[in-house]
């Protein structure tokens, strides 16, 4: 049976842009292994019951169902580990990694993106993404972005530990991506699909790396639908 993975979309079914999702998804391009995209949308837990999971990514491999990014990339290096490997050193090498793209670039991301995501949606999603993003940052969405051409030099400060690391090496995982990189670019393909904003200047090396991502596999997330270049 084909490999399954139920993705995170809005309106348009091809536009996936969960930052978990794209981890996963472009695992399983380095992993070079064919999958179907599912979409899914906010709200449609039900359809993830035979998964025991509540958000996406799932991915269903044969008899199995795996939910969770870190799951899956596990997953994948057990089940196909005559492939390239996603995690070179034990996997707990690679939580601070984790750690920092969720504690910090997830939130500086989604602090200058957040607002151009409603639109994305569909008209029964919509309310319920508005509502639980303005409760947890306690104000309007569109406060929450309100001024952030302005933030943009504050934000690619934020960016400094990878720019160094790529003053040496040109992924995270050395000459080849590793997981770090997948974790790292799927924030920036969330931000791509989303939103029109230039998060990285044209001559910023952490630019570069994203390119060298995107044409990776014939630019499999190159072509990826988006709202961003």
């Amino acid at each position: 049976m084909a490999l399954r993975l139920f993705e995170l979309c809005g309106r348009d079914p091809a536009l996936v842009f969960s930052p978990f999702c794209w981890r996963s998804r472009v695992a399983l391009a380095e992993k070079g292994l064919a999958f179907e995209s599912v979409p899914w949308r906010f709200g449609e837990t039900e359809r993830l019951a035979f998964a025991n999971h509540r958000t996406v990514p799932v991915l269903v491999d044969d008899d199995r169902a795996i939910g969770d990014s870190w799951a899956i990339a596990l997953h994948l290096d057990a089940a196909y580990a005559d492939r390239p490997k996603l995690f070179r050193g034990t996997p707990e090498s690679y939580r601070f990694t984790a750690m920092w793209v969720e504690t910090v670039l997830h939130r500086e991301v989604a602090s200058l993106i957040v607002s151009d995501i409603p639109p994305l949606l569909s008209d029964a999603e919509r309310p319920y993404f508005i509502e639980s993003r303005q409760a947890r940052y306690g104000r309007p969405l569109e406060a929450v972005t309100a001024g952030r051409e302005a933030r943009l030099p504050a934000f690619r400060e934020t960016l400094r530990p990878l720019r160094a690391v790529f003053a040496h090496q040109p992924f995270l995982g050395g000459a080849e991506p590793d997981y770090g990189d997948l974790m790292a670019f799927g924030a920036f393909m969330w931000a791509r699909g989303v939103s029109a904003l230039p998060l990285l200047a044209p001559d910023d090396p952490v630019h570069a790396w994203r390119e060298r991502l995107l044409d990776r596999h014939d630019g499999f997330a190159r072509a990826a639908p988006g709202v961003g270049a």
